[in-house]
């Protein structure tokens, strides 16, 4: 199954706020940003409005590569949410972007127990209902 034929089944959706309104507008086109602080020179994830190194208010948005590595993982055999049910098992992974920042999502396309620290994994996508893409993570393969 592709991530995109997970998008018939209900999931959680994020809401989109004032500050996160950039990101799921890029996501609309299949890019990951991520948030700068040109105070600092430094990468802030998850998407706020003030930076956790100098409080500065002034960002940049800068594409992702959309490369990483697992940092540390678990694999959910009780649904998160109500819409994750008919999904479980799944897993739930902290990714370390090529960036310096760690993001939570899922890595999809392999069996769950597959996924372990230090995988390499890449971009992937699942459509939601409203065309916003959800970012996910696929095994980087040779």
């Amino acid at each position: 199954m592709t991530a995109d034929q997970g998008a018939a089944r209900r999931r959680f959706e994020p809401e989109v706020t004032e500050h996160t309104q950039p990101f799921w507008d890029a996501t609309r086109d299949r890019r990951l940003v991520i948030q700068w602080c040109p105070g600092c020179n430094a990468p802030v994830w998850y998407p706020r409005e003030t930076c956790p190194g100098c409080l500065g208010s002034e960002y940049e948005w800068r594409e992702s590569t959309g490369s990483g590595t697992v940092d540390a993982v678990t694999v959910m055999h009780r649904p998160g949410s109500p819409g994750m049910a008919e999904m479980v098992p799944y897993t739930v992974a902290m990714i370390e972007l090529a960036e310096g920042v760690r993001m939570m999502s899922n890595v999809v396309g392999c069996e769950p127990y597959e996924v372990a620290p230090g995988m390499a994994v890449r971009l992937t996508w699942e459509t939601l209902s409203d065309g916003r893409n959800l970012p996910l993570f696929e095994p980087a393969r040779p």
